[in-house]
């Protein structure tokens, strides 16, 4: 019988590492097979909770907060895109003109959430494609209703909550909790409550932290 365990993942779809450390768990995971039953979950996280709704220019926000130079910053998304494409999830990273605000997205993934945990994997991986890939503007309603429907969710539920305040109160609830945790990078995955790995790790360092984990008991 698999052991159960219990996976957070703190992370924002902006956030190009978050992408590439969930292709990397998710190979770890399979690789791991019918030895854990995998009970999967994600947390919000805003890398700029502050960005306009329209976003900035990628290279006027990464020049700001990291102080990267259009140079820098060319190499960073060259290094970024080889490494997701390793794990399985090419990146466009010529159409990631822009950063946006993604609050809006994560309600959504709030509500996936309240409907299965399948359903929430699914319109994570769509909200990542939309930006990573596509190139979409992620605080658009449209986009995040879409990816919604992508996921197999229900796109006029989920324009219905993008046009109010739900789940607004639950979202920053649990992106305090998180911060209260001490967590201020992301990727940050906590299993069963009590281990951390934090970034976009190979599949090996994933397995071997789980396998260490399910030793411990």
């Amino acid at each position: 019988m698999p052991a159960t365990l219990k996976i957070d993942f703190v992370s924002d779809v902006a956030c190009p590492w978050c992408a590439i450390g969930l292709a990397s768990l998710k190979t770890a995971l399979g690789r791991l097979g019918n030895e854990v039953e995998a009970d999967l979950h994600f947390s919000p996280f805003e890398l700029n909770p502050d960005m306009p709704v329209h976003g900035v220019p990628l290279a006027d926000y990464m020049s700001r907060k990291y102080g990267l130079s259009p140079e820098q910053l060319a190499q960073n998304q060259a290094n970024i895109g080889a490494r997701a494409a390793a794990e399985g999830f090419p990146m466009r990273m010529d159409l990631r003109t822009h950063a946006y605000n993604t609050f809006d997205a994560h309600r959504l993934l709030h509500w996936a959430q309240t409907i299965g945990n399948d359903k929430q994997l699914a319109l994570k991986e769509a909200l990542f494609r939309a930006y990573f890939v596509e190139g979409k503007r992620t605080s658009d309603p449209e986009v995040l209703a879409a990816a919604a429907e992508q996921a197999g969710l229900d796109g006029a539920r989920a324009r219905e909550i993008l046009s109010s305040q739900e789940y607004a109160e639950q979202v920053r609830a649990l992106e305090r909790h998180y911060q209260n945790l001490g967590i201020s990078s992301v990727p940050a995955i906590i299993f069963n409550n009590r281990h951390l790995v934090s970034g976009g790790q190979p599949p090996e360092v994933f397995e071997q932290a789980i396998r260490q984990i399910l030793a411990e008991g």
